[in-house]
């Protein structure tokens, strides 16, 4: 199966939370406590390493299926040694296809996955900004319900848009809520729309695919992936391969 993008953007894709006690020896207890509680709130972040550099990756709590799922894949060396197999400047930087490890250049990619799916976690608060970590998935037709491969994911590199172009989108995404039984309405805050026209992203993507997690550092490395010259299927000619850990 191909994971890809909806129609109108095929182009693109043929082309993400004391007190204080005096207490004696209770205090040392309850502190110790409140650090674990602390330690234990804190997002799952895990790094990416390339030949290009590093990359972190914090994941959101927000979606927890999608975030457990890349924590047990990311621990048990899942995605060590895969490629980015599917590049393209200005939109995205794609991997997680099992079956690109050790591929050939001739061999078609993007179809692989782990055996499962995991339901949709879509958020409207939860955009497509650049360095936003993705699910890839099925297309609307074959995959009504979005859901997401269970392996596969991409990084966004994105350009930026304006702001009549961001109203364009906005409008789709919302005519396309009624589509999916979705009432209330898809719109841009001022924040939002600020961050789109200066840093960028693939804000045509948002509500449709789940973003579970955010690139924090290195997020020049999307760009020097995304410079890579490709071939067929959108394949860099020279292997981007990728090691991941996790860093809590």
């Amino acid at each position: 199966m191909k994971f890809k993008f909806l129609k109108q953007h095929t182009a693109l894709f043929v082309i993400a939370t004391s007190l204080f006690v005096v207490a004696g020896c209770n205090e040392n207890t309850e502190s110790q406590a409140e650090a674990s509680e602390s330690s234990t709130a804190l997002s799952r972040q895990v790094r990416i390493e390339t030949s290009f550099g590093d990359m972190v990756v914090e994941l959101s709590d927000s979606t927890p299926a999608h975030r457990d799922n890349f924590i047990e894949l990311a621990s048990t060396g899942f995605y060590d040694s895969l490629l980015f197999h599917r590049v393209i400047k200005g939109f995205m930087v794609q991997g997680g296809d099992p079956n690109s490890r050790g591929a050939d250049l001739s061999q078609r990619l993007g179809m692989g996955g782990p055996g499962y799916k995991v339901p949709a976690e879509i958020r409207k608060d939860h955009l497509h900004f650049k360095g936003a970590l993705s699910a890839a998935r099925q297309g609307d037709q074959a995959n009504p319900e979005r859901a997401s491969s269970g392996s596969q994911f991409y990084l966004v590199h994105g350009r930026t848009f304006n702001e009549a172009e961001l109203a364009n989108i906005a409008a789709r995404a919302d005519r396309a809520n009624e589509q999916f039984n979705q009432n209330e309405k898809f719109e841009y805050s001022e924040e939002t729309i600020k961050r789109y026209m200066e840093e960028g992203g693939a804000p045509f993507l948002d509500n449709q695919y789940t973003v579970f997690g955010q690139v924090i550092s290195g997020l020049d490395i999307i760009d020097s992936i995304a410079a890579v010259k490709t071939g067929a299927g959108d394949r860099p000619m020279e292997d981007v391969i990728m090691t991941m850990e996790v860093i809590r």
